[in-house]
């Protein structure tokens, strides 16, 4: 196991928990698009352009293209700043989160979709990690292969390790759907608001790299 806070189990629940309240927030009051989920985005994309409806062509490419955006943004900082490189990239997205809930109700559906998918690019890049192994705290569908696998392995071929990997990813995947169906419930008495609730867990991150000491070396 790793000794890395942000490489933790409640670190990456925590992580992705944010980033279902992300996707839902964006799909739910802002045109039906996801923030970090760029598969859906390009079925969605996908489909709308074949049924003729090219106008929206745009609502789909700009959070695309502000994931990749976000991604190179990130990969920059990377080389920029050394230390408590993580730490950092909460406080980014921190940031971004806090004007989106203060000001969307004054900004277009495009230009939050843009901050939030630049957000959640950070994020993908920042921490790729859980207990030293490879991580998404954004797409669940290769999380959803490795419960199956862990599974496989742990109550079928009677792996410890498999059986401790599996219950992790399934606290992964529910941490993800808990994050959305927050945002899914408070959507509906705080509107474009909601995505301030997303605070409570980058708060709870933060908090838990300020706490370890080895956030800092």
């Amino acid at each position: 196991m790793s000794d890395k806070i942000h490489e933790r189990l409640e670190f990456g629940m925590v992580l992705a928990a944010i980033a279902g309240g992300l996707d839902a927030y964006t799909y739910l009051v802002h045109g039906e698009v996801f923030a970090g989920l760029q598969t859906g985005n390009f079925i969605l994309l996908g489909i709308r352009l074949g049924q003729g409806s090219w106008a929206v062509l745009v609502n789909y490419a700009i959070p695309i293209i502000a994931f990749f955006s976000g991604v190179l943004l990130a990969s920059h900082i990377q080389t920029k700043i050394i230390k408590n490189q993580q730490l950092w990239f909460l406080i980014f997205e921190t940031a971004i989160l806090l004007f989106v809930g203060l000001f969307s109700p004054v900004m277009p559906h495009l230009l939050v979709n843009a901050l939030l998918s630049i957000a959640a690019a950070m994020q993908l890049q920042a921490f790729t990690k859980l207990k030293g192994k490879p991580f998404t705290s954004l797409m669940m569908t290769g999380n959803l292969r490795n419960l199956s696998t862990n599974f496989f392995g742990g109550y079928i071929n009677h792996d410890p390790d498999k059986k401790i990997a599996f219950q992790d990813t399934f606290l992964i995947l529910a941490s993800f759907a808990f994050g959305a169906l927050l945002n899914g419930f408070f959507v509906t008495y705080f509107a474009q608001r909601t995505i301030l609730f997303s605070l409570i867990f980058l708060g709870i991150a933060i908090f838990l790299l300020i706490k370890d000491k080895q956030a800092f070396l």
